[in-house]
C-alpha cells in the first residue's frame, strides 16, 4: 500500500472513531492520531525514501490530512453535548451570604458629621499634603515650636509635609470667604508618634469653626455640650479646663464624665471620673490677621477632636491598634 493510500485510510479511520465514539474520548483520539508517537508520524517517516516529485505531492497530502483531522477533533471538542445536566437538590439549605458593614471609624466619623451638620455646619475638605505655611505659619505656630520638629511631623521637603491636623482647612476656607462661616473639616492626619495602645502615626480628626460678629465662648460651650449629649447620651456631663493652643485664645480642653463609672472613678478614667475628648477655644487674632479678618469686628471659635479617641471611649476599646489591624473577630462586634 502506498503512503498516499495509508494517509487516506488513516483519515477515514480517524473520522469513524471520532463520530461514533463518546465525546470524552476525543482528546485521546487527537493524541493517538496527531501526537508525537502517532500513526501519522510513523507514515511520514517513509517520505525520505520517495523520489523528490512524489515526496512533495505526498507531503502536501499529509499536511492536508493533518489539518483536516485537527479541525475535526477541535471542532468536535467544542460541540454542545446533549448529556443531561447534573441534578440539583432544591431541598438543600441555601449558602449564607455574609453582609459587609461600615468600619467602626467610618461609622463614628459619620455620626459626628451628622450631628454638626444638623447644627448648620457645612463640610469642607483639604489636601493631606500641606505646606508649612498652612499647617503651622498661618495658625500662629512660632518658628521654634516643638510641633515643627522632625520628631513630631512627617516632612516631605522643607516646605511640604503630611498635615498634622485638619486646621489648615480653616485657613483655606477663610481666605476665600467672608463671615459668617460655619464649617466642619473631617479628614485623615499624620503625626510622628510611637505606635502603642494609645497612639498611632495616622488618625482621623474633625475640626469645626464658626466666625461671625459677636461670637462668644458661651456659644462654643453650647455647641460642644449639645454634641456631647447627642453623641454620648443625655446624661453626660462636661468639664472645661484651661489649656493652650497657638491658634486659640483663650483655649480649653473638654472632658466628659466617665462612661463606665459615671464619674465615680474607675480604671478607664484612672480613678479621676473624667475622660478628655477634644480641644477648643476662641480663634486667635493672629489667625484672623493671616486671612485678612478684622479681629475688632469678627470673633469665632474652633474645636478639634480625634475620631479614634471618641470611638475608643464610646465603645470601651482599650487599644487603638485594633482599629487598623482589620481583624474580623474584632470588627464583627460592631
Amino acid at each position: 500500500m502506498s503512503i498516499a493510500d495509508q494517509l487516506h485510510e488513516l483519515e477515514a479511520t480517524a473520522r469513524r472513531e471520532c463520530e461514533s465514539g463518546p465525546a470524552s474520548e476525543r482528546p485521546n483520539l487527537k493524541v493517538r492520531y496527531l501526537g508525537k508517537k502517532s500513526r501519522l508520524n510513523e507514515i511520514l517517516r517513509g517520505l525520505k525514501d520517495l523520489p523528490d516529485e512524489e515526496r512533495r505531492a505526498v507531503g502536501t497530502l499529509a499536511n492536508q490530512v493533518r489539518d483536516s483531522l485537527t479541525a475535526l477533533f477541535d471542532g468536535a471538542a467544542g460541540e454542545v453535548t446533549t448529556e443531561a445536566p447534573p441534578k440539583f437538590d432544591y431541598t438543600l439549605p441555601g449558602r449564607p451570604v455574609t453582609r459587609g458593614t461600615r468600619h467602626i471609624l467610618t461609622r463614628t466619623m459619620s455620626e459626628v458629621i451628622e450631628i454638626f451638620y444638623g447644627m448648620g455646619f457645612e463640610i469642607a475638605e483639604g489636601p493631606e499634603i500641606e505646606t508649612d505655611y498652612y499647617n503651622f505659619g498661618a495658625l500662629n505656630f512660632p518658628p521654634d515650636h516643638p510641633a515643627r520638629d522632625m520628631q513630631d511631623t512627617f516632612f516631605i521637603t522643607d516646605e511640604y509635609l503630611l498635615r498634622t491636623h485638619t486646621s489648615p482647612v480653616q485657613i483655606r476656607v477663610m481666605e476665600k470667604r467672608r463671615p459668617p462661616v460655619r464649617v466642619l473639616a473631617p479628614g485623615r492626619v499624620y503625626r510622628s508618634e510611637a505606635i502603642n495602645a494609645r497612639s498611632y502615626c495616622v488618625f482621623h480628626q474633625v475640626e469645626g469653626f464658626f466666625v461671625d460678629t459677636e461670637v462668644s465662648f458661651a456659644d462654643l460651650k453650647g455647641v460642644l455640650t449639645a454634641f456631647a449629649q447627642e453623641f454620648f447620651g443625655a446624661d453626660i456631663k462636661l468639664r472645661f479646663r484651661p489649656s493652650f493652643f497657638p491658634f486659640t485664645e483663650p483655649s480649653t480642653e473638654v472632658d466628659i464624665s466617665c462612661l463606665l463609672c459615671g464619674g465615680k472613678g474607675c480604671q478607664l478614667c484612672k480613678h479621676e471620673g473624667w475622660l478628655e475628648i477634644l480641644g477648643a477655644g476662641m480663634i486667635h487674632p493672629n489667625v484672623f490677621a493671616a486671612v485678612d479678618y478684622d479681629p475688632k469686628v469678627f470673633s469665632g471659635y474652633a474645636f478639634g477632636m480625634g475620631v479614634e479617641r471618641i470611638a475608643l471611649l464610646k465603645h470601651g476599646i482599650n487599644d487603638i491598634r485594633l482599629l487598623y489591624e482589620n481583624d474580623l473577630r474584632f470588627l464583627k462586634q460592631f
